[in-house]
């Protein structure tokens, strides 16, 4: 097969969470720097179908797309840095694509034929590739591969890649390993035999890299270049094509270290397209790199504190409106079910992001009313929206205002949406990407966008009760925003506060690290 595109397949060994969903977004970010094209996916090997139902203290956020698929983190990591939008085929979990292969055979698409690993499972996981780059109209495709090598679970994704070349051409497939080389303190030096034995594994497989990453150290000492030379006699690669990478103190500084430790070369090996404009990485980083002197603290009212991954496009937006603002930010991690009047009294601004279930809702809900009470600036984010309404609510005289979700009152101010009922447990049924809305003309949200009509990602089945407006418009909140035939309300605003909105939306998912989004610049702003 003929083909235009070239592909980049990133694998990662020695230990889980060596960083490959990072490097393989900064190699994109490189080379769309080039003025190429770039699209990326991830092959995930659990058998789950999706992130929807996944326990956020153990994997972290579930991000949304803008066509409505619950993700993997990582797809968050890849538009912040490519700033491109991923789509629901842009990640295949085993699940998805085992559900995929028996749907059809039930559905007699094979035609009787036995289906198999080779060629049934790996065929239809070349097939996304090559139907990714060909959707996405893209001149690079990156696909990183979940797990570490030589994991049983992710078998077939690697040997898929493996056959790949014999597709589209080997001088168009650029295979990259990450892996990590420790440094053992007792002798003071690195050890880079975890490394060779996860290279082996890949070799073992039928794939010599052509780029192999060494997450490492630098700094810890001046001999760190032999390694590169030692992993190159013994893993079958070229010098050049060992990237050493060092720790960094935000991950926006990786497209830059890995310009410094030498990526360009295999690069421009692969797919020779000039020299690299970094300029936009190279200013985010002075900002990231200054020291303001004006401190914001900003009160992230959570329940999943003990894995603030569950919340990372929260933080990481905050980041990008004080980074945008110019001050330092700290943010201060407020347990939703302890939550006190005393933690909110020591930050300058609060944050109320998703979630779901009953547990700490009532800390939610008292920093809202807190919040309205004393002029503190507030962004309420979907839940945080709900929480806010209800806290409005009790205030106009409503005493058991509550959502739906949480209890059976009479005065549910938020409920459950029409045709959501019995899909509580369901993956995939929510209300999920993006949708218009339309906000009220000279509103303060508004004036923070600078338009009326905004597209914001979603992920609830909740939703404000309407029949309840006069209520919650005494508690101090009015409606600044709906779904353009305004039968669901998308925004609320506190017309007596500095600042205190609220949306159904997930405006997180959105934000770029070096184009802050207006709602988590419009909060900086206020506590400034």
């Amino acid at each position: 097969m003929k083909t235009n595109t070239k592909y980049i397949f990133v694998t990662g060994g020695v230990i889980s969470g060596v960083g490959k969903g990072i490097m393989a977004a900064s190699i994109g970010a490189i080379l769309k720097a080039k003025g190429l094209k770039v699209s990326m996916q991830k092959c995930d090997p659990y058998f789950n179908v999706d992130a929807g139902l996944l326990n956020p203290r153990e994997h972290g956020e579930c991000f949304v797309t803008n066509d409505g698929a619950e993700t993997d983190l990582d797809l968050g990591h890849y538009e912040r840095f490519l700033d491109e939008e991923m789509s629901g085929n842009s990640i295949w979990t085993s699940g998805k694509l085992y559900k995929k292969l028996i749907d059809d055979e039930r559905a007699g698409k094979f035609g009787g034929k036995t289906v198999q690993l080779v060629p049934h499972v790996t065929g239809l996981v070349q097939q996304t590739f090559i139907d990714n780059a060909k959707h996405f109209g893209t001149d690079v495709h990156i696909v990183e591969i979940g797990g570490t090598v030589g994991d049983l679970e992710g078998s077939h994704f690697i040997e898929a890649i493996r056959e790949f070349p014999t597709k589209v051409g080997r001088e168009n497939c650029l295979f990259v390993h990450v892996c990590y080389v420790p440094w053992l303190s007792t002798s003071e030096e690195f050890k880079t035999k975890p490394a060779q034995n996860s290279l082996r594994d890949l070799r073992e497989f039928g794939i010599v890299p052509d780029m192999v990453v060494a997450r490492m150290d630098i700094d810890k000492t001046p001999r760190a270049p032999q390694v590169a030379k030692k992993l190159a006699t013994f893993c079958g690669v070229n010098e050049d094509a060992v990237v050493l990478m060092p720790d960094a103190k935000s991950v926006y500084e990786v497209p830059l270290n890995a310009v410094k430790g030498g990526v360009l070369a295999p690069l421009e090996r692969f797919i020779d397209h000039g020299d690299p404009d970094i300029t936009i990485w190279e200013d985010l980083v002075k900002r990231i790199e200054a020291n303001p002197r004006k401190e914001v603290k900003i009160g992230l009212v959570a329940k999943y504190i003990d894995n603030t991954d569950t919340y990372l496009s929260v933080t990481e937006a905050l980041k990008a409106a004080a980074w945008k603002v110019g001050v330092k930010l700290k943010i201060v991690w407020i347990n939703a079910e302890e939550a006190t009047e005393t933690d909110f009294e020591a930050v300058d601004g609060i944050v109320v992001p998703g979630g779901f279930g009953v547990r700490g809702v009532e800390g939610k809900i008292s920093a809202a009313t807190y919040c309205l009470e004393h002029d503190k600036p507030y962004l309420g984010l979907c839940l945080g929206m709900q929480t806010a309404v209800i806290a409005a609510a009790r205030r106009g005289g409503l005493a058991k205002a509550n959502s739906e979700e949480f209890a059976e009152t009479d005065e549910n101010v938020v409920y459950i949406m029409e045709g959501q009922k019995g899909k509580e447990s369901t993956g995939g049924t929510m209300r999920l990407g993006d949708y218009p809305a339309k906000l009220v003309k000279n509103s303060k949200l508004a004036q923070i966008y600078g338009a009326t009509d905004v597209v914001e990602r979603h992920r609830h089945r909740y939703e404000v009760n309407q029949k309840f407006l006069k209520e919650i418009e005494k508690g101090g909140l009015v409606v600044a925003g709906t779904s353009p035939d305004g039968k669901l309300v998308e925004f609320v605003e506190a017309p007596d506060c500095k600042y205190f909105v609220a949306t159904q939306a997930h405006p997180e998912f959105r934000s770029r690290p070096y184009r802050a989004h207006p709602l988590f610049e419009g909060l900086i702003k206020a506590c400034k």
